[in-house]
């Protein structure tokens, strides 16, 4: 399910989308995983935070993100705020659902 948030905020960002995906991938959110979600999460200037197991990570930290540990069938939060939060998440919803790119 998709949320959004599309009102101005005090400092001028007008975009939030919030929108839980299940990881896919046999290894979960991996060193290898977990590089190209910070790879992909870089490209955008939007906040993107991701959280699972009542803990939040920046998506552009890899050591955060490891930190989360999320395992195969996680079923993972993104919280996108910014100009280009649609194209964040539509980049991210494609990255997970072609399992980061790991064969079977």
């Amino acid at each position: 399910m998709l949320e959004c948030d599309d009102s101005p905020k005090p400092d001028g960002s007008s975009k939030k989308l919030i929108k839980t995906l299940t990881l896919k991938n046999q290894l979960g959110l991996h060193a290898r995983a977990a590089a190209a979600l910070v790879n992909t999460a870089n490209k955008f200037v939007s906040d993107i935070q991701i959280h699972y197991n009542n803990e939040t990570a920046n998506c552009k930290s890899i050591m955060g993100i490891l930190m989360l540990s999320a395992p195969l069938g996680a079923e993972i939060q993104f919280v996108i705020e910014g100009e280009d939060a649609h194209q964040a998440l539509h980049e991210i919803e494609r990255l997970i659902e072609n399992k980061f790119g790991e064969p079977e």
